[in-house]
């Protein structure tokens, strides 16, 4: 893309939000209220970065805001970036990190999963082994928010089939990659 060497995804336009332009984005490596609202987002159009300012902003959960952008007003004009990736300049967003942000900082990982064969029978492995971690692994989606529910923290998926809340206990945690952001988990039956 021309002139976007400088930016960075912080996330996506989802839908519409009414009629009048309004819009939902779902934030990504970023909580919501980190956005710098004096300073431009931008949507990609013809390969060129365009810039939009943030004139109203509403929180939504803990990665999604109820956006209002300057030239958007209609509900035709949302459907025009339904789907299109929002930008911001590079330096403007802090990282974050396990250690300050908790579970809010694995919104934009990858979660993975052992690939566990069919098993016949009673012969059911209760947990998997250290040696499941070696096999072979199934990407199961990115984490799109993280939803912290007071003793049942959770984390939404959007998988193939289409997003999926999967509890995040510290039980079902497998590994954490934060040079790679990914997360290996194993996944309770039924929740795929």
């Amino acid at each position: 893309m021309a002139g976007s060497d400088n930016l960075q995804q912080v996330g996506q336009v989802l839908k519409s939000n009414g009629t009048d332009g309004e819009l939902i984005i779902s934030f990504r490596n970023i909580a919501p209220e980190d956005i710098n609202l004096k300073e431009p987002v931008f949507i990609i159009f013809d390969e060129l970065p365009v810039p939009f300012f943030i004139e109203t902003f509403v929180k939504r959960g803990n990665s999604k805001a109820l956006v209002r952008l300057t030239g958007i007003k209609s509900q035709e004009d949302v459907e025009e970036i339904a789907g299109k990736a929002v930008y911001v300049e590079e330096g403007q967003i802090p990282e974050m990190s396990l250690e300050e942000d908790g579970f809010a900082a694995l919104v934009g990982w990858t979660l993975l999963t052992p690939e566990i064969p069919d098993q016949v029978g009673d012969d059911i492995e209760e947990e998997p082994s250290l040696p499941a971690l070696t096999g072979n692994l199934y990407e199961v989606g990115e984490i799109t928010d993280f939803i912290d529910i007071p003793e049942n923290p959770c984390i939404e998926v959007e998988t193939e089939n289409g997003v999926v809340m999967i509890p995040l206990h510290e039980d079902l945690i497998l590994s954490v990659d934060t040079e790679y952001q990914e997360i290996i988990m194993q996944i309770p039956a039924g929740l795929l």
